[in-house]
């Protein structure tokens, strides 16, 4: 059996764009879903495994900023930001908390069909939202980590700190318990960039990050280095309510 095209879901609040823009990735061989609001994106997220997300920064209520961070926060989900041309702080912003690329309007929908293609191509080889755990609390020997406060709590109690790349890069394991993860894979769940030559980013982040779960980081327990491969969370992970 075939696999199935990729699904773009396009979160816009002009329907002409949204519309219009899903007719051309149709006709290019792409599946496409439409939502005018994060609201409707969010319900979109949870009816079917979406493989990118074409989202608009300038929406009403929650704007495309904050649906982008929660997406990076919480699933492998590459996201394209549509700017408008005179909003670099937007852009910037959102590639800061994530975001895999952008384009601005008014965009040629063949350049968009191009930069999709090439975020899908680099992302192919991360493990899909459906094979990743997306509870907001997850538990593991004892320690919790509250995803949307962003909030570790260790087996006695205490509120462990964690910066912004310790915290994205313990959630990426936590969601994928006991899956070897490259560190081109882990960059992109955690910067949503790729790698350049000689990029040790990742190693850096994983010793920071064993020296505050690890009983003894220089003999880590739970972070599992794969020689070859990468690093692997060894520790059964379970989502509470």
């Amino acid at each position: 059996m075939n696999e199935p095209s990729p699904h773009i879901l396009i979160v816009d609040d002009h329907r002409d764009i949204r519309e219009t823009l899903a007719r051309y990735l149709v006709k290019n061989g792409l599946r496409a879903s439409v939502a005018e609001s994060a609201a409707h994106a969010r319900k979109a997220l949870k009816a079917a495994v979406i493989d990118l997300v074409v989202l608009d920064v300038m929406m009403p209520g929650e704007d495309g900023l904050s649906l982008c961070r929660h997406l990076v926060d919480n699933g492998a989900i590459p996201v394209i930001l549509l700017t408008a041309m005179a909003e670099e702080t937007d852009r910037i912003i959102g590639l800061e908390i994530g975001a895999d690329d952008y384009v601005t309007k008014p965009f040629n929908p063949r350049e968009l069909l191009a930069r999709i293609k090439a975020v899908l191509r680099r992302t192919a080889t991360v493990p899909r939202q459906r094979d990743a755990l997306d509870g907001e609390r997850l538990r593991f020997e004892g320690w919790l980590l509250d995803v949307p406060r962003r909030e570790l709590e260790a087996p006695d109690g205490v509120a462990v700190p964690l910066s912004t790349g310790e915290f994205q890069l313990l959630a990426a394991f936590l969601k994928r318990p006991k899956m070897v993860l490259t560190r081109d894979q882990l960059l992109d769940l955690t910067t949503g960039r790729a790698p350049t030559v000689f990029d040790r980013s990742i190693d850096n982040q994983v010793s920071r990050l064993r020296r505050k779960i690890e009983a003894d980081p220089k003999d880590p327990k739970l972070i599992k280095t794969v020689w070859g491969g990468g690093y692997m969370f060894t520790a059964d992970v379970r989502e509470e309510a």
